[in-house]
C-alpha cells in the first residue's frame, strides 16, 4: 500500500508543477487513486446498511474538514432488500480562482482523504471514470458495491452580462433535453410534455430529421447536439469534432450535421470532455456558428472547458449549464430532486440553464415537477432566451 500512495503522490506533484497540460488532469488523478486504493484489498462480506451509512458519514466529515468550501452532499440508499444499492456521496469543489493548480491541488487532497477513510473501512475502488461534471467511481467490499463517490468541479464563474431575468423581474430556466434522433417513442413522450422545452437532436440519426421537424412544428426549440471527442469511457460516435481537425474540415462537418437536424437553432455538445478543452477547435467552431447565426449552449461535460469563452471571444451568443445534469441518476426521485436544485439556482441567479435527457425516470419527473415551476416564481424558457 505505501508504495502505491508513494506513486500516487509523486504523480500528483508531477501534475500540479504543469498546469497547462489539463486535458487528463481530472482523470489522471482519479486513476492514480485507484491505483492507490487497488493494493489494499482485504476480502469480506458485504457490509450491512448501518457499516455502510457509518463509512458514508465518515466521508461526508472528511469531505468538510479536507475543503471547508465545498458543497458535501449524502443519501445513505443502501438496503438490505437491494443487494446492488449504494450510499451516494457528491461532493462539488468551488475553486478559488481559475488558477488550474489550485483545482488540481484540491482534488489531490480530497482523494487521499477519501482513500485513508476507505483503507479504515476495507474498502477498495473501481477504476474511475471522467463523468459529465469530473470524477465518478464506485467503493466495493468483497466485490459488492458500498458507495458511489461522484465529485464534480463547480464551473469557475466566467464573467456575465446580467441574468436575463434580473431585467425581466422573473427567475427563468432553460431546460435542454439531449440525444434525441434515435427513438421515436421517447420524441412522443417528449412532445407530450406541454412545456417551452428545448430539444438537442443528435445528427446522423434514423429519426433526426423528422424529429427535428415535428418538434419544430409542435412549438419546441429545436438545437443540435454536435458530436464532439471525449475523453471518458462513452463509445466515440463516428463523426465527431476532434483536435487537430483543420478549419475546412470543421466547416464540412458542421454544416453536414446541420442538414440532417433541421430548425436547429443553436447548438450544444454531445460528450465533447477533450474537444471542448482544445482552444484551437473551439476557435474554428465558433466562426461556423456565427455565420449561421447560431447559438451556443456549453454541455460542461469537463469543468476544463473553453469553449463558453471561445464563443463569447468570437462573436456568438453563449450560455453554459448552470446545475448539475439532470439525471446523473436515471431514478425518478434523483431528477426530482436535480430539478428542484435548478428552481432553486433559477431564483437565486435570475437564469439558469438545465440538461437532462430523454430517459422515462425523467420525464416522469418532469411531469411531476414542471407544473410547480411558475408557482415558485420561475418561468421556464427556450435556450435561445437565456444566451447573450
Amino acid at each position: 500500500m505505501t508504495s502505491a500512495v508513494n506513486f500516487f503522490v509523486l504523480l500528483r506533484d508531477s501534475f500540479i508543477s504543469r498546469p497547462h497540460s489539463n486535458r487528463l488532469r481530472l482523470f489522471t488523478l482519479g486513476s492514480a487513486l485507484a491505483v492507490a486504493a487497488g493494493g489494499c484489498h482485504h476480502p469480506a462480506k458485504r457490509p450491512g446498511p448501518a457499516e455502510i451509512h457509518a463509512a458514508t458519514r465518515e466521508f461526508a466529515a472528511t469531505a468538510n474538514s479536507a475543503l471547508p468550501g465545498a458543497d458535501v452532499r449524502s443519501a445513505l440508499s443502501a438496503s438490505d432488500q437491494d443487494p446492488d444499492s449504494t450510499d451516494h456521496l457528491d461532493i462539488t469543489i468551488h475553486p478559488p480562482a481559475k488558477e488550474t493548480s489550485t483545482e488540481a491541488a484540491a482534488t489531490a487532497h480530497l482523494l487521499q482523504a477519501l482513500g485513508r477513510v476507505a483503507t479504515r473501512h476495507r474498502l477498495t475502488q473501481d477504476s474511475p471514470s471522467e463523468s459529465r461534471e469530473g470524477i465518478l467511481f464506485t467503493y466495493r467490499r468483497a466485490g459488492f458495491a458500498t458507495h458511489t463517490i461522484h465529485i464534480h468541479l463547480a464551473a469557475v464563474a466566467a464573467s456575465r452580462e446580467p441574468a436575463p431575468g434580473a431585467k425581466t423581474g422573473h427567475a427563468l430556466l432553460a431546460i435542454i433535453l439531449d440525444d434525441l434522433g434515435n427513438d421515436r417513442s421517447a420524441a412522443d413522450a417528449v412532445f407530450a410534455l406541454p412545456y417551452p422545452l428545448t430539444i438537442s437532436v443528435l445528427p446522423d440519426r434514423p429519426h433526426s430529421a423528422d424529429i427535428a421537424e415535428e418538434a419544430h412544428r409542435r412549438g419546441y426549440q429545436v438545437m443540435l447536439h454536435l458530436p464532439m471527442e471525449s475523453l471518458a469511457k462513452e463509445r466515440p460516435e463516428s463523426r465527431e469534432l476532434r483536435p487537430g481537425m483543420s478549419a475546412g474540415d470543421v466547416v464540412a462537418l458542421v454544416n453536414q450535421f446541420l442538414r440532417t437536424v433541421p430548425n436547429a437553432a443553436g447548438v450544444n455538445n454531445h460528450q465533447g470532455s477533450q474537444s471542448t478543452t482544445d482552444a484551437t477547435l473551439m476557435d474554428e467552431l465558433m466562426p461556423v456558428l456565427r455565420d449561421r447565426h447560431l447559438f451556443y449552449i456549453d454541455s460542461r461535460t469537463t469543468a476544463v472547458t473553453v469553449a463558453y469563452d471561445s464563443a463569447h471571444r468570437l462573436g456568438v451568443r453563449a450560455a453554459y449549464r448552470d446545475v448539475p445534469f439532470l439525471d446523473d441518476v436515471a431514478e425518478v426521485p434523483a431528477v426530482r430532486k436535480q430539478l428542484q436544485l435548478a428552481l432553486r439556482e433559477a431564483r437565486q441567479k435570475g437564469a439558469a440553464v438545465a440538461i437532462g435527457h430523454p430517459h422515462p425516470a425523467t420525464l416522469k419527473a418532469l411531469g411531476e415537477v414542471l407544473p410547480e415551476a411558475r408557482a415558485q416564481g420561475v418561468h421556464l424558457v427556450f435556450a435561445s432566451e437565456l444566451v447573450h
